[in-house]
């Protein structure tokens, strides 16, 4: 937030863990994004406390479904602009957005 703020580009914040993304909304972004779909997915504590296999979840329609159910295991943050996306880790990386 503070680098966008920096390049004073107007930013929206979407709090998915009290207002979840939906089916179509996640495919939108999948789509936006220059990364294969399993880069989308926190692959952290919390995934190996569902006892989850990464190679299970490399497809869109996999990721989807598996971030409906469990949005804490997204990416984050996911900056969007202009109909591109990226993970925004590094932080940096939201700045190829602004060209």
């Amino acid at each position: 937030m503070a680098l966008l703020e920096e390049h004073t580009v107007d930013v929206d914040v979407i709090e998915y863990l009290s207002t979840p993304l939906n089916r179509s909304q996640l495919l939108e972004i999948l789509g936006m994004l220059d990364v294969e779909p399993a880069e989308l997915v926190r692959k952290d504590r919390r995934f190996d406390e569902l006892q989850l296999d990464a190679g299970s979840y490399v497809t869109a329609d996999a990721v989807v479904d598996l971030l409906v159910a469990h949005p804490e295991l997204m990416q984050r943050p996911i900056a969007v602009r202009d109909g591109r996306a990226v993970i925004g880790r590094p932080s940096e990386l939201v700045l190829g957005l602004l060209d």
